[in-house]
């Protein structure tokens, strides 16, 4: 008796909201309407180079760990200097001091300091890249890497909506064409954009003589990678 009871209410809710869900998608079409969804993009050369690298340091005593991060940071400085950059353009991003233990030995005997640092700084005048990089591949300093951006990144998104935009139009266009109507107005539209996320840096290994130092990077004559922004946008228009 008591599985016939539920089964006689699961039918008489299920014939009740059926008709509701059915209306309910009828009333989601708006009649006389295209509805289209679109990529765009926009591609723009690089305007700025961003030069990151990490300073580390370490020796049995913390001071002597500090001073040799110190000379580490002076030598930056002065490499900034020569080239006519301002030390001040250059940022902080981490500073961190840590113990240095051996995890050999059974009571983790402390062996001695790391004093560590992130650095970066922007270039827009690219000719300065190639002996930034090459001064920084003769000091003591890790993580040497060097990423293309785009500055105005704003107006980038701009000019990808404006092409998902128009390749929008040109679909809904070409439906009310085929269809015998003619395109209206747009009547609602949803946007979004897309911008490359950065590089993680990777490791590259210090200059083991003068002799490699000085030879020119294997990047050496060729183009930054263009930044490339998309955009998806759905547009509703209205058919006349």
């Amino acid at each position: 008796m008591v599985k016939r009871t539920i089964s006689f209410v699961a039918i008489f809710l299920l014939a009740l909201i059926m008709p509701m869900m059915a209306q309910d998608h009828a009333a989601g079409f708006l009649p006389n309407t295209v509805w289209v969804g679109a990529d765009g993009k926009f591609e723009a050369e690089p305007d700025t180079a961003l030069v990151s690298f990490n300073i580390s340091a370490q020796e049995k005593q913390l001071q002597d760990a500090s001073q040799k991060a110190n000379q580490a940071a002076e030598q930056i400085r002065q490499l900034l200097r020569n080239n006519g950059l301002d030390p001040k353009d250059a940022q902080f991003s981490r500073f961190a001091t840590q113990p240095v233990y051996d995890y050999n030995d059974p009571k983790r005997k402390l062996v001695g300091y790391r004093v560590e640092a992130s650095i970066s700084i922007k270039l827009k005048d690219f000719s300065k890249i190639g002996p930034i990089a090459s001064g920084l591949s003769n000091m003591d300093v890790t993580n040497t890497s060097i990423n293309y951006q785009l500055d105005d990144i704003d107006t980038a998104k701009i000019k990808a909506v404006q092409d998902a935009l128009r390749r929008a139009h040109d679909e809904a266009n070409a439906v009310a064409q085929s269809s015998g109507r003619t395109l209206g107005d747009l009547s609602y539209a949803s946007v979004d954009t897309y911008e490359p996320q950065p590089i993680r840096p990777m490791p590259m290994a210090k200059a083991m003589s003068a002799e490699v130092a000085s030879a020119p990077p294997p990047t050496e004559g060729f183009g930054a990678e263009k930044i490339t922004i998309t955009a998806h946008v759905n547009a509703l228009y209205n058919l006349k």
